[in-house]
């Protein structure tokens, strides 16, 4: 979490929470919709929580830094992911 957040362990697990719901939600076609766009927005908010394990494993020389740089770039097809399950996109094969 960026330091600049107050209560950085509460919003992970928060985040944690709400991302294993809204991937459980992904499952039923009434709440589909609602939770793809959930996915969207949380994987979005989270990105600069990424940027920041970056910068912060970059100062300590975390051995584990691979994770980190492997990280962001995934962030962008996992929310064109989630999109996909939109009722915005023309391919409806998830509905």
């Amino acid at each position: 979490m960026p330091s600049y957040l107050p209560y950085s362990y509460p919003f992970i697990y928060v985040s944690g929470v709400f991302e294993a719901l809204l991937g459980v939600l992904l499952i039923f076609k009434k709440t589909r919709n609602f939770a793809a766009w959930g996915l969207v927005v949380l994987l979005i908010a989270v990105f600069p929580a990424n940027i920041q394990m970056l910068v912060t494993y970059i100062h300590e020389n975390n051995p584990r830094l691979w994770v980190a740089i492997v990280r962001l770039p995934l962030q962008l097809p996992l929310i064109w992911w989630a999109y996909s399950f939109t009722n915005n996109r023309n391919n409806r094969k998830y509905q």
